[in-house]
């Protein structure tokens, strides 16, 4: 099933972040910077939507508004999203048929995994995971699950290795903070005071010939994270 997203949010920053996020993890996003965009936008692709996401405050109208007019025409599901801390907006929301609701501040890993839960309750094919990861010269089998070189040779890597390259190859450009690489391949947060980590990335870099002093893969961002500068191309097959 499709896997297209239509988003109105009247700040563009927002936009701009949450278009490049979603896209790198395989959805196909339209933008829309208000409700007469949105409603245009909507009625030309309304068939081909899989959800839309509704900011509350808009230059023109509300995602109250528009939430109505959406359920009106289509069962396409909704995430409503708003910085105000009043629950009534909750409700009505909710109430006005709404799938779900944020309030902002949020996390674009979190929307994505409410985003991800409300499209397998509607058997959308999440699943539909790249077999191939290609990157500098290496391939990431995520079937076989092994990396090959330039020479087609395997690259010897731990579990761990594999699947913190995994992760990384699947978010490329995104700066990824220590806690979620730390969750993704321990399934817990890390301490103030753990370096496993950092030691684990600088042991991958090394199986991967990757020089930590002038990485062209892996990067630090001080004070940030880690990012996968490589780029990555995708396929099947």
């Amino acid at each position: 099933m499709m896997r297209k997203i239509l988003i109105v949010d009247d700040d563009q920053k927002t936009r701009t972040l949450l278009k490049a996020y979603l896209e790198k993890n395989q959805y196909e996003v339209l933008l829309a910077q208000d409700g007469a965009t949105f409603l245009a936008e909507f009625q030309r692709f309304a068939d081909e939507l899989s959800l839309v996401i509704l900011d509350v405050m808009l230059p023109d109208t509300d995602g109250f508004a528009l939430c109505k007019i959406v359920r009106r025409r289509s069962n396409v599901p909704i995430i409503m999203l708003t910085a105000s801390s009043d629950e009534t907006d909750r409700v009505v929301g909710l109430e006005l048929g709404a799938d779900d609701y944020m309030g902002k501040p949020y996390s674009p890993r979190e929307l994505l995994a409410r985003i991800k839960a409300i499209h397998r309750r509607m058997g959308v094919d999440t699943a539909a995971t790249p077999r191939y990861y290609r990157f500098l010269g290496f391939t990431l089998d995520t079937v076989e699950r092994t990396v090959l070189d330039a020479d087609q040779k395997v690259v010897a890597l731990t579990g761990l290795d594999y699947q913190l390259l995994k992760y990384f190859v699947a978010h490329p450009g995104a700066i990824l903070d220590r806690s979620v690489l730390f969750e993704e391949t321990r399934g817990r947060d890390s301490g103030p005071l753990d370096r496993s980590l950092d030691v684990q990335i600088s042991k991958l870099r090394d199986r991967l010939n990757d020089d930590g002093k002038s990485p062209q893969l892996i990067k630090t961002v001080r004070g940030a994270g880690y990012v996968f500068s490589a780029d990555v191309v995708v396929s099947a097959s």
